[in-house]
């Protein structure tokens, strides 16, 4: 098991996004009104537990989401920049879990719980090349 000690609950990190065109509801096909998609907020958000943990992973090793449990709880129309929060509430043995807050620089837009899982990236990208193997 890799040294994940630099972890610790409070850690935080951030991430932003303008939102154009290309990230609307609209554009993605997450619905019909154009306002910043879910899909796009979650990316933010993950962006976040990302920034978090920069530094604080051994060398060959990385985190892979695993789990979002989100509330997207305002619209945001384009032209805006969304800002999402992670902060690190629990390290157990390789399992991270962040609490994740977006807002749009007018009010809190999302929340929720992610999920990420540290892997040894060499290992990780072996299994991925066996599985685009062509099958039998």
């Amino acid at each position: 098991m890799a040294d994940l000690s630099s972890l610790k609950v409070g850690l935080e990190g951030s991430a932003s996004a303008l939102v154009t065109e290309e990230r609307l509801a609209t554009r993605v096909g997450s619905g019909n009104v154009p306002v910043f998609a879910s899909p796009m907020l979650i990316a933010v958000m993950e962006a976040a537990a990302v920034d978090c943990l920069e530094g604080h992973l051994p060398e060959n090793y990385q985190s892979l989401g695993v789990q979002l449990n989100v509330a997207h709880t305002a619209p945001t129309p384009i032209g805006f920049t969304v800002t999402a929060k992670a902060t690190l509430k629990e390290v157990s043995g390789r399992k991270l879990t962040f609490d994740v807050t977006a807002s749009d620089g007018v009010e809190q837009i999302g929340s929720g719980v992610h999920t990420r899982i540290v892997v040894d990236t060499p290992r990780f990208m072996a299994r991925l090349a066996a599985k685009s193997l062509p099958r039998r």
